[in-house]
């Protein structure tokens, strides 16, 4: 398959919505329809739950809203797991895991150009998740060499089930704490991270890409082996347009950029409007096209995202769908009008 660009639109895996219908209602109003993330509906849709769901010594505790994980249990279990390792059975997302993706998987998906799902990446998991010692699993060779496997199985699992209702599905590993391995105190080196990272894209069947809002090292990001890089370009745009070189031979060996254009966070968005943000996301592509780089080509391969997700707003979920639809409204004219 080929990943459709053009200026279409996809949204962020996490809404701040409690009614499930409502949630998946917005999930589908874009182009490229995704399951949501409702971890205000109930902590099992958590992302991070999510990824907890069957790996070995991890426990979800819905009474404290987090994931727990001890080295004794990763060690019981992990003769257990290594037995269903070759099933992909296993790591499916169970109802119990994520009632929203079964409601999604019974909606009819096949008249969209390409659906969407995602899974925590493994290095923000392993860096949010702590063991009784409140050490980083990340950090525990023996256990991230497992979680970055377990990730892509489960990338795998999801992507099959994906597959069945339209042909043109793909996978996005978000990863909001990837910056944190470009700091000077990371002691996850990027050298590491990208081998790790590059050997489990290697496992993962389909096009898939990296979705992040924060600042990474934006070569390092584009040099991975991965088909589509999402993030926030509302923020990071200015920073990026300044890896031009690397971001055309990108673009030139099929990759795809999500650009997360629209801020669904109250502040950011109510002192914004359809024209700023225009203007920001053309202002953006023209840079490039200085740059070198055909316009064609920064039209065929553009989607169209929020900026970020956001679960906290003063007004619910207001702003998430009022972002979606200035989304979409941008989008449209930007196919009407860039070339």
């Amino acid at each position: 398959m080929e990943i459709p660009g053009n200026f279409l639109t996809s949204g962020m895996g996490v809404l701040p919505h409690t009614d499930v219908e409502k949630g998946l209602a917005l999930a589908m109003s874009v182009d490229i329809p995704f399951w949501p993330q409702l971890p205000k509906m109930r902590y099992e849709e958590d992302m991070y739950a999510q990824v907890a769901h069957r790996f070995p010594g991890s426990t979800i505790n819905v009474e404290k809203q987090k994931v727990e994980f001890h080295q004794e249990t990763f060690y019981q279990d992990l003769e257990t797991y290594l037995f269903k390792v070759d099933d992909p059975h296993f790591f499916q997302l169970t109802p119990e895991a994520s009632l929203v993706f079964h409601l999604f998987l019974e909606k009819d998906l096949s008249k969209y150009p390409a659906i969407r799902g995602q899974m925590e990446g493994p290095v923000s998991f392993g860096l949010v998740v702590h063991d009784e010692n409140d050490r980083p699993i990340l950090y525990i060779d023996e256990v991230r060499q497992i979680l970055f496997d377990f990730v892509a199985r489960k990338v795998n699992a999801q992507l099959d089930q994906l597959l069945e209702k339209n042909p043109n599905a793909f996978m996005f590993i978000d990863e909001p704490g990837m910056q944190f391995i470009f700091s000077a105190l990371s002691g996850y080196g990027d050298i590491q991270a990208k081998d790790e990272i590059n050997a489990m894209m290697a496992e993962i069947k389909g096009k898939r890409g990296i979705h992040l809002c924060g600042n990474p090292g934006w070569g390092f990001m584009l040099d991975l082996d991965i088909d589509i890089l999402s993030f926030n370009a509302y923020d990071r745009g200015n920073i990026f347009v300044g890896y031009a070189d690397r971001v055309k031979a990108f673009l030139e060996k099929g990759g795809v950029i999500a650009w997360g254009i629209v801020p669904v966070v109250y502040e950011d968005f109510n002192k914004e409007s359809f024209e700023t943000l225009y203007k920001k996301i053309v202002g953006i592509l023209d840079s490039l096209a200085t740059k070198g780089i055909g316009r064609d080509l920064l039209r065929e391969r553009s989607l169209l995202m929020p900026a970020t997700c956001s679960l906290v707003n003063p007004d619910g979920t207001a702003t998430v769908e009022n972002g979606y639809k200035l989304l979409r409204e941008i989008s449209e004219r930007l196919k009407a009008e860039y070339f």
